[in-house]
């Protein structure tokens, strides 16, 4: 089985694929302090009942990099891909600095150009809201990054002395008759008037009409408040694009041989 591995700011998902077909998931905390040795004994339990014959991992958090990987490779007895910007993603980078650009960024592009036709418009979110543009050849040209909803929201109290902290949950009107319902419609009616206007713009600047796909564990609640609905919902967008990634990376294809997937550090 493959192990797929999204390193995000908060959370570790960690999926399993027979194949093509998606079987599992599960999720840790992007814990800075855990030592390698640590990784290894989650990764041993929760997995003690499958058999892995690779990874992929795309991290945004530069402290986990070395110390994942090598957990992983030790406990399966593997050589786990790791996912930049210049190895085969079967697309073309067409930002200013491909590296910059996040590795949970790039398998959100690689799987719009694998699974959608013509131009595309990811939004993922996330601890940050990003949207990740292709055009119609295949190209991914940059994109949006935003707040995401719950860092909106810990902002607002970490950065207030009266604001209280609450849950995420339902906007029940646009004007607020009390401070939860006032910072609801803020937050979540506002980030779907973001999505709408910058969707707008962006499709506009493209020139050309988009898929608009959506993605990540706030999606759903958005959805309620967009003008323009979104045309594809896939929680599992990010994991099926390293999938792809990996599918590209494996010893069958030439970019493998030519190319090390061992991590400095």
């Amino acid at each position: 089985m493959l192990l797929t591995a999204d390193i995000g700011n908060t959370n570790i998902t960690l999926a399993l694929f027979d194949g093509n077909k998606y079987i599992n998931e599960f999720r840790l905390a992007s814990d800075k302090d855990l030592s390698g040795e640590e990784y290894e004994i989650l990764l041993k339990s929760l997995f003690k009942e499958y058999k892995i014959d690779g990874c992929v991992i795309a991290s945004v958090v530069e402290e986990l990099n070395v110390k994942f990987k090598r957990a992983v490779d030790n406990v399966f007895e593997i050589t786990s891909v790791f996912v930049a910007h210049d190895i085969n993603l079967g697309i073309k980078i067409s930002t200013d600095n491909p590296s910059e650009v996040g590795a949970d960024r790039l398998a959100n592009a690689v799987a719009a150009a694998k699974f959608y036709e013509g131009a595309v418009i990811v939004i993922d979110f996330g601890t940050a809201t990003s949207f990740d543009i292709i055009n119609s050849k295949r190209e991914f040209l940059g994109g949006v990054i935003a707040p995401g909803i719950s860092t909106q929201m810990k902002c607002l109290k970490s950065s207030t002395s009266k604001l209280p902290r609450i849950d995420v949950s339902i906007s029940p009107n646009a004007i607020g008759h009390n401070t939860t319902d006032a910072i609801l419609s803020g937050v979540i009616r506002g980030t779907a008037c973001m999505v709408d206007g910058l969707v707008e713009q962006c499709e506009r600047e493209l020139g050309e009409s988009i898929t608009l796909v959506a993605t990540g564990g706030y999606c759903g609640l958005i959805s309620n408040y967009l003008k323009r609905p979104f045309d594809v919902v896939n929680p599992i967008l990010t994991l099926e694009g390293l999938r792809v990634i990996y599918d590209l990376n494996t010893k069958h294809s030439k970019a493998f041989e030519q190319k090390s997937f061992s991590l400095n550090g």
